[in-house]
């Protein structure tokens, strides 16, 4: 696999996502939980999509529940609290391992392409986040601590 482009998801709602229909936008890939110490990040991460997705930035939240079992609920619920909690807009994801022998294959590339601290693969927490640039490549990693607004000049940039 040689970019974000050659792998596809589903969306919460059960449809389709070939990552291909994002190519040509910055796209920050992140793993998500709704009871997380970071669950407070989906309001900096559609502040994020709100300033820049008219631009070409699109954001896509993966949840997984391999983290202190953070995020429990099925796709009906999951949805209902990024709605109700944030006004989330930007896409989100069918539920997916993003560690271990069950990761979705988009991780596993994920992981390679962006090595994390001390060069491990493995994420550590929810709220890790993988910047995409324009043509499907890895641009950057960040730590599950990262806020996003401190991502807002690496955005720049890559837009």
């Amino acid at each position: 696999m040689t970019s974000i482009y050659d792998f596809s998801a589903e969306t919460l709602d059960g449809q389709p996502a070939p990552l291909a229909n994002y190519r040509g936008k910055v796209v920050l890939i992140v793993n998500t939980a709704s009871k997380c110490g970071f669950t407070g990040q989906y309001a900096g991460l559609e502040k994020l999509y709100k300033r820049f997705r008219d631009r070409g930035l699109v954001i896509l939240g993966f949840p997984c529940n391999q983290f202190g079992s953070q995020e429990p609920g099925n796709a009906e619920e999951i949805a209902s609290f990024c709605s109700l909690t944030y006004d989330v807009q930007f896409p989100m994801m069918r539920k997916i391992d993003v560690n271990g022998p069950k990761a979705h294959p988009l991780y596993a590339y994920l992981k390679k392409a962006k090595k994390g601290f001390l060069g491990s693969e493995g994420i550590k927490w929810n709220f890790t986040k993988f910047l995409v640039d324009r043509n499907g490549q890895v641009a950057a990693r960040y730590a599950p601590n990262v806020e996003p607004k401190a991502l807002e000049g690496a955005i720049e940039a890559l837009l």
